[in-house]
């Protein structure tokens, strides 16, 4: 991938493509942007942002070092769009980056707190399913008690109170039924068992530990993504998993939350209430959330290259 570096833009920074070696590199070592974010690279390149690629798979393994080697040395503010990373592993690709001489426009800290539920939940607690949630380590599910005691928050028996069960960053909505929904927030033995199910199916991948999620229903019109830089929306479309729907929600409400979070490149994703409400479902990090196929991403990365300049 060329570099065409310049004193007054940021680097976009995009995972390798991991099945073209680099000719004479090493083993491991690869060259050229990853075909699922070719379009996203050739976007940024439009708005006028210089762009470079880092070896993703070093970098899951733990090797910052190698993975941002063929980063150009001094380049300044980036901006990373790839695939999705721990808070550990962001943690690494920054250190690994400010000794070359570069830095993440977002800091970790940003980082975990639009990725992992508990960083941006206060500032959307209106505006979102109300959310307890209980630290554990993979394969350690929260012990039966500790369960029941948190979903008492959900209020008093009177009627059945569904819930959603996920860890701070996933869901495990495509197995609803044995690892994702509780119909009652008292059937103790019902809730045990989904968290556990959900805790053995996340395996090492469990990240901070279980969130229980009040159950909120839906119109069936599919999600909205929008994307927000410096607190204000720069591009919105449908959520990826459904393409096909474009809903246009309301962000009368939505807006001061995300300024009040403070953090430059976030997502959230919003879905119509059976009320009539749109509902924030999820936020997270701007540089890895997906961005879905057929959405003209050129007013995304031209906000991207005015921010990261700025």
């Amino acid at each position: 991938m060329t570099v065409d570096l310049a004193a007054d833009r940021p680097l976009l920074l995009f995972p390798g493509d991991p099945l073209r070696p680099r000719p004479g590199a090493r083993p491991g070592r690869r060259l050229g942007a990853d075909p699922h974010f070719a379009a996203e690279a050739a976007a940024a390149q439009s708005a006028g942002a210089a762009t470079a690629v880092l070896d993703h798979e070093a970098l899951a393994a733990g090797d910052a070092e190698g993975a941002v080697a063929r980063v150009p040395r001094d380049a300044g503010p980036v901006w990373y769009r790839g695939w999705m990373l721990p808070a550990a592993r962001y943690t690494e690709l920054s250190a690994a980056l400010t000794a070359r001489g570069c830095h993440l426009l977002t800091s970790p800290a940003a980082y975990r707190s639009a990725h992992e539920l508990p960083g941006w939940y206060a500032s959307f607690r209106a505006l979102t399913p109300r959310s307890v949630w209980l630290p554990c380590a993979p394969g350690r599910p929260p012990e039966r008690a500790a369960l029941a005691e948190l979903a008492e928050a959900f209020g008093a028996a009177d009627r059945p109170r569904p819930l959603v069960v996920k860890d701070w960053v996933k869901s495990r909505k495509h197995e609803w039924d044995e690892a994702a929904y509780v119909p009652d927030a008292t059937d103790t033995e019902r809730l045990a068992s989904v968290v556990g199910r959900f805790v053995d199916l996340q395996e090492e991948f469990l990240t901070g530990g279980v969130v229980l999620r009040a159950f909120e229903p839906f119109a069936e019109v599919g999600e909205a993504r929008v994307w927000w830089v410096d607190g204000e929306p720069v591009l919105t479309g449908p959520h990826p998993d459904t393409p096909g729907l474009r809903p246009a929600p309301d962000l009368t409400h939505v807006a001061p939350a995300v300024r009040e979070l403070g953090l430059r490149f976030v997502t959230t994703d919003l879905a119509l209430r059976t009320d009539g409400v749109w509902r924030v479902v999820e936020v997270g990090d701007g540089q890895v959330s997906g961005l879905p196929a057929g959405t003209d991403h050129r007013p995304l990365f031209e906000a991207l290259v005015t921010a990261g300049a700025g």
